[in-house]
């Protein structure tokens, strides 16, 4: 489980396929302290450790078929930068909001407003899949937790600040760049709890 606070990005330096898997090595400053089994979020995915180079901060985590056809994990490229965050404990305070690191769909960059001193960014995603965005509510946008404004049927945007810009891949972001949506949790149990009221209404 995560609080959507990313760490830092981690770059992409080698991509392998086995198969229908594809493993990715990747490096960032704390590698050497991963060890193998640690869950660890990559653009809100959660993958496993499965290999760590303590010497050359290089690790390795592999995505199935079904994740990569769920998230934009699979037009990563070689130097690509991504989104990570390790675990929360049990001490840490839920900064964000609570991020399972499973990715329900992805969406399509259509805008970004640079503001002064900071910027929204506009995604499209396909509401035929059932999920809703709600105004002031949480999501997860490759990761980072994020207030949604201008909530609408299959559109919503967010205001990044400086800080968030320059930690997270948000810089990179341009119109067209696609990424890995999660819905907030709670408000994914009450949407089906409701369904199943008012189903049971109609009979």
């Amino acid at each position: 489980m995560f609080s959507g606070i990313v760490e830092e990005t981690a770059k992409v330096v080698k991509i392998e396929k086995e198969k229908s898997n594809v493993h990715f090595f990747l490096t960032c400053s704390f590698a050497d302290k991963l060890r193998v089994d640690q869950s660890l979020s990559h653009n809100g995915v959660c993958l496993t450790v499965v290999f760590v180079d303590k010497e050359k901060k290089l690790y390795k985590v592999t995505a199935i078929q079904e994740t990569l056809d769920k998230s934009n994990l699979g037009l990563l490229n070689e130097g690509d930068e991504v989104n990570i965050e390790r675990s929360m404990t049990m001490d840490k305070f839920l900064d964000g909001h609570i991020v399972q690191g499973h990715v329900d769909q992805t969406a399509v960059c259509t805008e970004v407003k640079e503001l002064d001193g900071s910027w929204l960014y506009t995604f499209r995603y396909d509401k035929s899949k059932g999920n809703m965005t709600v105004e002031k509510g949480s999501v997860s946008v490759d990761g980072v937790s994020l207030t949604v404004v201008n909530s609408r049927d299959n559109k919503f945007s967010v205001a990044i600040i400086p800080y968030t810009y320059d930690v997270t891949v948000f810089h990179n972001y341009k119109e067209g760049t696609v990424v890995n949506l999660e819905f907030d949790i709670l408000g994914k149990y009450i949407q089906k709890i409701m369904a199943g009221y008012i189903e049971g209404m109609k009979k």
